[in-house]
């Protein structure tokens, strides 16, 4: 039996990594790794061959790759969402119609990223996507300004039934969301590590959180979530502080690879990103996780241990 549109779509989903192995190609099994981590510290699905999943530095077989090796891990435990926004609109499609024939559950989309920016540019490109499988579509809404009296128009698409949404503009959000639910059920998610909570304190907004850190302490994320859908905002608030450590580090180079980095140290390596960004030496990374294990957040190879998951001590 599918899964219905909405079931289980609460809570924190982590945006995962592209896990390589030493010959660079695409580690299904490390995608594995990843899943049982996630889902044994509390996460609620993945979203794949995102932004952090480095979409653009994939092949469009080695994305399939990926959808069909995260097919075969879920075995139930969570949803998964399939980006397959591409450059080409018909690599989209493709890229879709592998997702529903692999069993994932949703399939999302960036805007176009190339020559056409405009918004009926994005119309057309969602309204392919979506027309291609019978799956949920959500936007994937991401460094452009939300107009809720244009957006609303996205959600004429019959299959467009969520929004992931990596911005920090939460008023457009709520006055676009206000509208939307006016018209049909839908699902959002904030896309801001470091503002999961802010978007949750709205309360009819967002459902949860899909993000990059969510790879390196999926505990942190999926406790926030529980924490804030039973109002104890104060508790979660001492989390988003310690998860904020994080990706104060994190994000501090531009170098994507040092983001990889956190997971090799929790124990998962999942090799670095690709060219143009550059591999660490054995010294940078060394000193980079003795600047991470220093923050008191995480435990060196703490992913092969199982913690709580969230509400059992809530």
């Amino acid at each position: 039996m599918p899964k219905k549109v909405f079931e289980g779509m609460t809570g924190a989903y982590a945006a995962m990594f592209t896990p390589y192995d030493a010959k660079g190609r695409v580690d299904e099994e490390t995608v594995a790794r990843i899943m049982d981590y996630g889902y044994a510290n509390g996460l609620a699905g993945f979203y794949l061959t995102g932004t952090t999943g480095e979409w653009w530095l994939l092949s469009v077989e080695e994305r399939m790759q990926v959808y069909r090796a995260a097919a075969k891990a879920n075995r139930g435990r969570g949803t998964l969402i399939a980006h397959v926004g591409a450059n080409r609109t018909d690599e989209s499609v493709a890229l879709a119609r592998c997702a529903a024939d692999a069993g994932i559950d949703w399939v999302s989309s960036i805007t176009p990223q190339l020559y056409r920016n405009s918004f009926d540019a994005a119309m057309y490109h969602y309204r392919t996507i979506a027309s291609a499988t019978d799956l949920p579509f959500m936007v994937y809404s991401m460094g452009a300004a939300l107009v809720p009296g244009r957006d609303i128009r996205l959600f004429d698409i019959p299959n467009v039934k969520g929004m992931k949404y990596t911005g920090r503009d939460y008023y457009a959000a709520q006055c676009l969301k206000r509208r939307v639910d006016g018209v049909k059920e839908t699902v959002w998610f904030a896309g801001c590590d470091e503002q999961l909570l802010c978007g949750l304190v709205l309360g009819n907004v967002f459902s949860g959180g899909i993000g990059t850190t969510y790879n390196i302490i999926p505990g942190h994320f999926a406790k926030i979530c529980a924490l804030a859908a039973k109002g104890r905002f104060r508790e979660a608030a001492k989390l988003q502080d310690e998860a904020n450590r994080v990706v104060e580090l994190m994000i501090e180079s531009d170098n994507w690879s040092y983001r990889k980095a956190m997971m090799k140290f929790v124990g998962i390596d999942c090799g670095w990103f690709r060219k143009p960004f550059e591999p660490l030496t054995a010294r940078q990374y060394a000193a980079y996780a003795r600047r991470f294990a220093a923050l008191g957040v995480a435990k060196e190879g703490q992913a092969a241990v199982r913690s709580k998951r969230p509400g059992e001590d809530a």
